[in-house]
């Protein structure tokens, strides 16, 4: 099989994963704007499917109050929601683990960029999308193409109003079918003045801004044209999977051949007017054959300049390097990506020139089979980019006369040995040592002084060894043909040996470049802060250019565009930069261009600025400079440098995103801290206010009508709850002492079994419904404590136990004396633990409920309480040296109340070691 007809691995790679068993199918409504009927369709085609007997489930669908909607919803099973508390309130959510315990066939998901409630398993509904797919549960969706990621701004500048949810288009492009939910904007907005869409006055507002006829025009065309780009690249896929040569003309396709020529440019020019007048996309290709070897700076810098005007225009860019003849690559390459057009230009080359070596042109044309090929003139001048400032740009190298002296050496050589060799080979045989020479001066020169070597061999093999001898003359025909043949067979074996020399030399040279370029990678993902980062591409990027560089970034972090940049690191260590530098570094950072010493802009800087960018927008400016008067770089600097700057950069904003995510992880961490002080304040600061007013009142406006009990019940509930209303201070107080670190515990020896009894004296009131039993082991030793704190934490896991346990449960006090090592005292503890009989602790929460704020839900309901007792227990013990843990209790086999135990343990001091000793 011929390698162009083979399957494509990655095709092949991205059919299996699509196809891979277990997982579910994806099919995307996609609508220009709200109303068009996404949901509507996507209900019908449920309904068809129920109808052939498919398991169709409902797991969220919106229907916004539509009567056509909610009539096509009642015949459909629908799964309830789940209600997600937040701030307050609740938000009812797609109930994802339901659905995947149901596990139908065909799961309905409206909404799909839907941002799900704080609390939930994923932030996005299309996370819950993926976690069904991956459960095997086929799933349709809908989808506004406002809501496509790389669609955000575009549609920005079309309606002024920017989308804050967006879906990935990975989404989309892993979704096996998109189906578009077309509607005329005069329908739509004939829809919107029925009141089909949006309630009265929200539908006057959107005819006023949103949904103008023009508006409407662009989104439907942005989703007609994403849905073409999803459905060619699934075509295209298909073709290589298949090993299709193609094309197939379902879309049209430019490919324009770029070179060493300075008419390339214009082939640029033409090819980026040809796909707009075809609609289509164009890709810019250069092949890197034999020729390359001998490229000057001047051809090369070309050729990069030509590419970068491509991508300029809008094009993909693509580098081969050459398999054979450059025609074959052109067409395997073509048919691959199923091009339909190709321009190339035409060839100024002479006639004698194409007979030797072929014609890139007419190969081209004959193998070509249905694609289009446009052979344009071009023009040179109008066509050539200028050549970047800041780059040195070489004269073409002068030929050197060492390849051809040396070729002459070898034929020499070749002669020498010939001539001791022919006694005994005969001169029929002395020809292989010339073509042995030739060979060698072939691979080690290249083909011209090969060619040089293949004359003169001809030559002396007719000079030296042909009879008559020492003349040119050939008296046998026979020798005729052997010379010729002799000839040819050098030439042939001559131009083979070039050809592979110069494929060896690009590979050694592709070969180092990318193997710097791995290294450096390597670097870079090791690099865990922005220092380690800056400065790892500042020293890479100096010791490969053997420039001084200065790395910059904006002042204001990652985000901001105003405001100026300062510099972050230098190789050598670089800090200062005059206002001329300077101006050109803030030029550069706001228009993405160049700037300084060589540019066209700011000249007279000392250093050349290069922007540092990525797909998002620019991440800093790199300075250059260097001692060597004139421009900095050579074209091969250039492209080395650019591939430098672009793993910087995306390192650079890798630590800004991971830096950016923690800010959003401590920001929502802090959102929910906010939001439960609040929720703690509204209760438990209300609560007991609201019973010391109401018992206040009572007794002042009632007073003579109460009886002397009734007064004592009030004034007790004053004092019950103003007590808790002051250990709701405390609390408060404590957890910010113990977060601001001023907590300095007061360490003296005490008796562990003192303290207990004071906690169990002040806890008398709220433990006065249960029942109490202390088991202190004997002979326990004193403990370095803080008795005020070690009061306060037993006084917590009291409250909590007499919170969490029954009435007339028992809550049992434990202490013991534990030795770490059997051969010495040293290292002992003492554990001092609570145990209640209440409903235990949920698994894995044995670590959270120490966590501030968090409050144990247990039977759909929170208990009262602030939830930082335990917080603020585990910070006093720690802050004492010792540790305090919690599990259930394993001896209990009751499983509604299987009891909590938090066990305290404190370190023996060594004096009471020695004392017990």
């Amino acid at each position: 099989m011929r390698e162009e007809v083979r399957p494509s691995p990655d095709a092949l790679l991205a059919q299996a994963r699509r196809e891979a068993p277990g997982r579910g199918r994806l099919k995307i409504f996609l609508g220009a704007a709200p109303g068009v009927g996404k949901t509507y369709e996507m209900l019908t085609s449920a309904h068809a499917r129920r109808r052939e007997g498919v398991d169709v489930v409902v797991g969220v669908v919106e229907t916004h109050g539509r009567p056509e909607t909610e009539a096509l919803v009642a015949g459909l099973e629908v799964l309830p929601r789940c209600l997600v508390p937040y701030g307050g309130g609740t938000f009812d959510e797609m109930d994802l683990d339901g659905l995947l315990a149901r596990k139908p066939r065909l799961a309905l998901v409206d909404e799909l960029a839907h941002t799900n409630a704080p609390g939930s398993r994923h932030p996005k509904r299309y996370l819950d999308v993926e976690e069904l797919l991956q459960a095997g549960i086929d799933v349709h969706t809908t989808l506004n193409i406002q809501h496509v990621e790389s669609l955000n701004d575009v549609v920005a500048q079309i309606t002024r109003i920017r989308v804050r949810e967006t879906v990935p288009d990975s989404i989309l492009d892993r979704a096996d079918d998109i189906e578009v939910i077309d509607l005329s904007p005069g329908d739509l907005i004939q829809r919107l003045r029925e009141g089909k869409v949006y309630l009265p006055r929200q539908a006057e507002r959107a005819l006023e801004h949103y949904f103008s006829p023009g508006n409407l025009t662009a989104l439907r065309e942005l989703a007609l044209r994403r849905t073409a780009q999803q459905v060619d690249d699934q075509l295209v896929t298909h073709m290589r999977a298949h090993a299709i040569p193609g094309p197939w003309a379902a879309g049209e396709r430019v490919l324009v051949c770029v070179s060493e020529d300075p008419r390339s440019a214009g082939l640029v020019r033409y090819a980026k007017r040809l796909a707009d007048r075809l609609r289509a996309p164009f890709t810019a290709l250069t092949i890197e054959g034999r020729r390359s070897v001998g490229l000057s700076d001047t051809e090369r810098d070309r050729i990069a300049d030509t590419l970068r005007l491509a991508e300029r225009l809008g094009a993909e860019t693509a580098t081969l390097p050459s398999q054979g003849r450059i025609a074959d690559d052109v067409v395997g390459f073509a048919r691959e990506h199923n091009v339909t057009h190709v321009v190339i230009g035409k060839s100024t080359r002479s006639r004698w020139f194409e007979l030797v070596n072929g014609s890139v042109v007419h190969d081209l044309l004959r193998r070509s089979g249905p694609i289009s090929v446009h052979v344009v003139a071009g023009e040179e001048i109008a066509g050539a980019p200028a050549p970047h400032r800041g780059v040195r740009t070489a004269a073409p190298p002068r030929p050197s006369a060492l390849p051809y002296a040396a070729a002459l050496a070898a034929v020499a050589g070749a002669l020498g040995l010939g001539l001791v060799l022919q006694s005994s080979l005969g001169h029929e045989s002395t020809d292989l040592v010339f073509l042995t020479a030739v060979v060698a001066v072939a691979v080690r020169f290249g083909l011209y002084p090969s060619l040089a070597a293949v004359l003169a061999s001809s030559l002396a093999y007719n000079f030296f060894f042909l009879p008559p001898l020492y003349t040119f003359t050939i008296a046998d025909p026979t020798n005729v043909v052997a010379l010729f043949f002799f000839t040819l067979v050098a030439v042939v074996v001559s131009n083979l040996a070039a050809r592979v020399r110069a494929e060896a030399t690009i590979s050694r040279t592709r070969s180092k470049a990318t193997e710097a370029l791995y290294g450096f990678s390597r670097k870079l993902a090791g690099c865990g802060t922005l220092d380690d980062v800056l400065w790892a591409t500042a020293y890479q990027i100096a010791l490969m250019l053997r420039l001084r560089v200065v790395l910059l970034l904006p002042e204001n972090g990652p985000a901001p565009r105003s405001g100026g940049v300062t510099v972050m690191a230098g190789y050598p260590p670089e800090d200062f930069l005059d206002e001329a530098d300077l101006a050109a570094a803030k030029w550069t950072f706001d228009h993405g261009r160049p700037a300084g010493r060589g540019a066209d802009t700011l000249p007279g800087a000392k250093r050349l600025f290069l922007p540092l960018r990525t797909g998002r927008g620019m991440v800093g400016v790199v300075g250059l400079d260097g001692d060597k008067p004139g421009p900095l770089l050579t074209p091969d600097q250039r492209r080395l440098l650019d591939a430098l700057a672009d793993q910087g950069a995306l390192a650079i904003e890798r630590v800004h995103l991971v830096e950016d995510l923690d800010r959003a992880r401590r920001s929502a961490e802090t959102d929910r801290l906010r939001q439960a002080l609040l929720s703690s304040l509204s209760h438990d600061l209300k609560t007991p206010l609201a019973a010391v007013l109401g018992s206040a009142t009572t007794l002042r406006d009632l007073r003579d009508a109460l009886d002397r009990e009734a007064q004592g019940e009030l004034l007790a509930t004053i004092v019950d709850e103003a007590e808790r209303l002051n250990r709701f201070i405390a609390n408060l107080l404590d957890m910010t002492k113990l977060e601001s670190g001023a907590v300095a515990p007061n360490l003296a020896p005490h008796d562990l079994g003192e303290i207990v009894g004071t906690a169990l004296e002040r806890a008398a009131k709220i433990l006065s419904r249960h029942r109490v039993e202390l088991a202190l082991g004997a002979g326990l030793p004193t403990l370095n404590l803080d008795a005020v704190l070690m009061e306060q934490v037993l006084f917590n896991l009291l409250d909590n136990a007499a919170k969490y346990a029954p009435e007339g449960s028992l809550v049992r006090i434990e202490g013991w004396q534990e030795a770490r090592q059997e051969s010495r005292h040293e290292g002992d503890a003492v554990c001092l633990r609570i145990l209640d009989e209440g409903e235990g602790l949920p698994e894995g929460d044995e670590e959270r409920i120490f966590d501030t704020f968090y409050r144990v839900r247990k039977s759909d309901r929170v208990r009262a309480g602030t939830g930082l007792g335990l917080a603020i227990s585990r910070g006093f013990v720690e802050a004492m040296g010792g540790r305090i843990t919690a599990r259930n209790r394993g001896d209990r086999h009751d499983p509604a109340c299987p009891g909590a135990a938090f066990t305290l343990t404190f370190p023996v001091p060594r004096a009471a070691l020695e004392d017990a000793v």
